[in-house]
């Protein structure tokens, strides 16, 4: 009798180590994956400053090119298409389409803004403009805090992703629901180069 309570209590012990680790390993990954998600409010809050600012830099453009209604219009078709893309995106930053999606968008967005600033170069005039340049200028520091927040984002999901591949929690991360998350990256070699937005 004696050694069949040993062994109960021995299975009871192991049972409750199992439990102990397992409740160690979810409140980890829940934390990391918090992480991440706040990560991404960082790129949101960037993103939607920077959304703001395109309408009024197109308006501001569109009084001296009138003739480039055309461009104008993909500027704010690519905008509204990147803010759909985002909102998307900032319900679930875990979901690997909806990130794929929003990268996809604002790599056509940054190329129908490239072209805009192409095509300003030939009207001199906007370029002096005082409320183009600044725009200009907001619109360039918008730039660099969405990159420092995408390195953020990214650091946080590589630190998500290593702690739920990881030896033991790989074994218990599916089955609690714990997805890899995915990079914020950008794909294309063109699209690594910053916009452009050079006005003086």
């Amino acid at each position: 009798m004696g050694a069949v309570l040993v062994v109960l209590g021995v299975m009871f012990l192991g049972v409750v180590v199992l439990v102990v680790f397992g409740v160690g390993i979810y409140n980890k990954l829940v934390t990391l994956r918090n992480r991440f998600r706040n990560a991404f409010s960082q790129i949101d809050v960037q993103l939607k400053r920077r959304y703001d600012l395109i309408p009024n830099l197109v308006e501001t453009a569109k009084s001296f090119m009138a003739h480039e209604r055309e461009t104008l219009e993909a500027v704010i078709q690519a905008r509204n298409a990147a803010q759909s893309a985002n909102q998307r995106a900032a319900q679930n930053p875990g979901d690997a389409q909806a990130i794929q999606g929003l990268m996809g968008a604002e790599a056509a967005l940054t190329g129908s803004l490239g072209k805009l600033f192409a095509l300003s170069e030939a009207y001199p005039e906007l370029k002096s403009d005082k409320t183009m340049s600044g725009l200009m200028e907001e619109l360039t520091s918008t730039e660099n805090r969405i990159a420092f927040a995408r390195q953020a984002f990214n650091d946080a999901v590589t630190t998500y992703n290593t702690a739920r591949e990881s030896f033991p929690a790989v074994l218990f991360a599916p089955t609690l629901g714990f997805q890899p998350a995915m990079l914020f990256e950008i794909q294309n070699p063109t699209e690594r180069e910053a916009v452009r937005v050079s006005f003086g």
